[in-house]
């Protein structure tokens, strides 16, 4: 998965550089100038799925061009290459975002994905699904028209930014109330039933620079249609710590979090007791959360190949909706 990423990032450096559309095999020569060996096909394969993810844009025989999108890609893949910058990220944006419960307002954090709205809309229903089944951050969401930005991502012409709230925001509201949340890992949760099993995959946060959820979705590697049909699937989450004595003012704020429409505690953990088999330190107590990025992976396993960045900016809460309201807000869109 890594090597997909670098090889699309050295052909989107080439494409940064021109003035005029490239052609795959005017792509495929600069490449090798950098003593990067691809073959015109290889390269080819992958202009069409920078094509899908928005990244580029196609100008007949021309050739492509880079868009604002894959420009934001390089920068983002540049801040990826420096170990640690996930964790430090995660900090950064729970100090920034200023979501108050009591008051409902301030901004959370969120994910965004650049879509073709026709393509969304024909996704409508297990995107709908995901929420409605609770393998989502909590029922909220909000749509971005073309020239409008988030983060260093602007959504380009022909596209929608669809913006899901990042799981990270539940750290941020609970550090504001005085319960330090430390985030572990991400992975794959199996659900069977509708109900949490095991983890079957991790990538630990110290030890990554990409989000987890990025890589599992983008690997094909979840099984949302599964979880949203029978409730026996693959799911994105991730796994926190928190202190025992705050366990039960974690309740009574998940139970407010869940009437705000930010609820994503899926399972809560006893003190210094294992929750999924996966054991917890002295003093701490276990809690899983629902991925933010989870409703837009219905797409990727439909072999549809989207553009999403997972943390990738603050919005404020007032512009977010429920995902009821989902079908009739992207009508406006089409």
């Amino acid at each position: 998965m890594q090597k997909k990423i670098e090889k699309k990032i050295a052909i989107l450096n080439v494409l940064k550089e021109q003035i005029h559309p490239a052609s795959s095999a005017k792509i495929t020569e600069l490449l090798s100038l950098g003593s990067l060996m691809f073959s015109e096909r290889t390269v080819r394969f992958y202009l069409r799925e920078l094509d899908a993810e928005g990244l580029t844009i196609p100008h007949g025989r021309k050739g492509r061009v880079i868009t604002e999108a894959g420009l934001a890609e390089i920068r983002s893949s540049t801040t990826r290459q420096m170990p640690g910058t996930l964790s430090a990220k995660i900090d950064q944006m729970i100090y920034r975002m200023t979501f108050d419960l009591p008051t409902r307002s301030g901004t959370v954090v969120v994910n965004t994905s650049l879509v073709d709205p026709n393509l969304l809309a024909s996704c409508v229903e297990p995107v709908c699904k995901v929420f409605a089944k609770g393998f989502a951050m909590g029922k909220l969401m909000t749509l971005l028209r073309p020239g409008e930005t988030i983060g260093d991502v602007l959504v380009p012409e022909g596209r929608v930014g669809f913006c899901t709230v990042c799981s990270i925001t539940i750290n941020g509201i609970l550090l504001k109330h005085g319960i330090p949340m430390a985030s572990r890992f991400g992975g794959l949760l199996e659900v069977r039933d509708g109900k949490a099993l095991r983890f079957t995959e991790i990538i630990h946060y110290s030890g990554t620079s990409i989000d987890p959820l990025e890589v599992f979705i983008r690997s094909g590697m979840t099984n949302y249609q599964g979880a949203i049909q029978d409730g026996n699937g693959l799911i994105g989450a991730s796994f926190r710590e928190l202190p025992s004595e705050s366990r039960q003012r974690l309740i009574n704020i998940g139970q407010r979090l869940e009437e705000v429409g930010l609820g994503a505690i899926m399972e809560l953990g006893l003190p210094e007791q294992p929750l999924l088999d996966i054991p917890v330190p002295s003093g701490r107590v276990g809690a899983i959360i629902v991925g933010g990025l989870n409703p837009i992976a219905v797409l990727e396993e439909r072999e549809h190949r989207i553009f999403s960045r997972a943390l990738s900016g603050l919005i404020e809460y007032d512009r977010l909706f429920r995902f009821e309201e989902f079908p009739r807000r992207l009508q406006s869109y089409l």
